[in-house]
């Protein structure tokens, strides 16, 4: 399962960066996929998960500023993250069922 991160890049505090993450159809109907962020000297952290049959949930430290989508015509999963501050700076994971992981894609906030 191949999972490509983009989106990532600088961006400026109170402004808005929308991550996709391009896999096939199948590992995008077959099992959970989520984003996980991992800050420079933190432990990595799950922020948001998308389920088979819909389910969302969040970190409740993301909630209603980061949402994950999934557009099943472009096999891509987006996580639109909102009002951006300094305390989202990390790389961000693409995971598919907490076992296929992407290359992460840099996510800095000044």
């Amino acid at each position: 399962v191949q999972l490509v991160e983009s989106g990532g890049g600088s961006a400026q505090a109170g402004g808005s960066l929308r991550l996709s993450c391009a896999t096939s159809k199948y590992a995008l109907t077959s099992a959970c996929l989520g984003w996980f962020r991992q800050a420079l000297g933190k432990q990595r952290e799950g922020v948001a998960t998308l389920d088979s049959d819909g389910t969302t949930v969040y970190a409740d430290s993301v909630k209603g500023q980061f949402a994950i989508s999934k557009d099943k015509a472009k096999d891509t999963v987006y996580l639109q993250i909102n009002s951006l501050s300094p305390e989202d700076t990390a790389v961000y994971y693409c995971v598919r069922a907490f076992e296929n992981w992407g290359q992460g894609t840099q996510v800095t906030v000044s």
